[in-house]
């Protein structure tokens, strides 16, 4: 089977897979759709609307459109181009429920796949980072520190007072917001801020060995590959219960507010309290490896190919 995915002109295959269906990804899909080849679509979205909520933002922009053209929504694009697709692959069950019941979706068109973690993780070993920066059973974050979906001003704020060195990953945004959290960490000799570490440096494998914690308290995570992937590697985590994480993490996890920093601290100081076990390493082994994420994927592909 020749599958195409976005960033690639097809010029013939069984079908092409387009991740996330929104302003960026419509026109590429509209050309798919021109061509005549399968389209799978990962829609890759999220709200915090209810399904009845965005089924009547819907009907207004077709209202809307058909006054006056060019005129477009979020939403609109969204359920466009999933219309256009012969399967729709939501990453949890909570997603696959709103695209049906808010986006118009057809149930038969939906599989849940979940999204993957690297293999690689289960190996990581904390001594390198220990080694290079002294610190071990440290908070975690790894992330961008600039966009506000993150969340992190909020929790540094929240970490601020906690007695426990925390570490932050990820690429420094030159942003008023990005500028608002350097200023904040740098108010706390324990925060250290670390402006970006490539995903596959063994680097950022051992700061997950070697953290206590790992927190993702963002606005929203679908669901969250960093999270994963320090699971995988022993952390315990906190995360936001916003975007389908329950689905994948279970019980095995602490849920915090991401709008309230008294939230996020309780249930670092929380997760700081317990031991550490291998309940949540194993479920992700065994449930959201690539290499399963991959079957179920292949399982999709094979039955668009057989239907087209």
């Amino acid at each position: 089977m020749t599958v195409h995915v976005a960033g690639f002109h097809p010029a013939k295959g069984d079908l092409f897979h387009l991740y996330a269906a929104n302003i960026g990804t419509y026109h590429l899909a509209r050309e798919i759709r021109a061509l005549g080849l399968p389209l799978v679509v990962s829609p890759i979205t999220y709200s915090s609307h209810t399904p009845g909520f965005i089924r009547n933002a819907l009907s207004v922009t077709r209202a809307v459109q058909k006054r006056a053209r060019g005129i477009w929504s979020d939403y609109g694009l969204c359920a466009e181009i999933c219309s256009w697709a012969r399967m729709v692959l939501p990453n949890t069950q909570a997603e696959a429920d709103l695209l049906i019941q808010g986006y118009g979706v057809s149930a038969g068109n939906v599989r849940v796949i979940p999204n993957g973690v690297d293999e690689v993780f289960t190996r990581a070993d904390p001594d390198l980072f220990v080694k290079t920066y002294g610190l071990r059973n440290f908070i975690l974050n790894v992330g961008h520190t600039g966009h506000e979906r993150k969340n992190v001003l909020r929790m540094i704020r929240a970490l601020g007072p906690l007695n426990c060195p925390v570490v932050i990953i990820g690429r420094i945004i030159k942003s008023s917001y990005g500028d608002a959290c350097v200023r904040e960490a740098a108010r706390y000799k324990h925060i250290l801020l670390l402006d970006g570490i490539d995903h596959s440096s063994p680097m950022l494998a051992s700061a997950y060995a070697a953290c206590d914690v790992f927190v993702l308290p963002s606005l929203f995570e679908t669901p969250g590959i960093a999270a994963l992937e320090a699971g995988l590697a022993g952390a315990k985590v906190v995360i936001t219960p916003h975007g389908g994480t329950r689905e994948y993490f279970r019980d095995m996890a602490d849920y915090v507010e991401p709008l309230s920093e008294a939230s996020i601290r309780r249930g670092v100081e929380s997760a700081l309290g317990r031991k550490k076990d291998e309940r949540l390493k194993q479920h992700i082994a065994a449930h959201y490896l690539w290499r399963h994420v991959a079957e179920q994927t292949a399982e999709a592909y094979n039955e668009v190919a057989t239907d087209a």
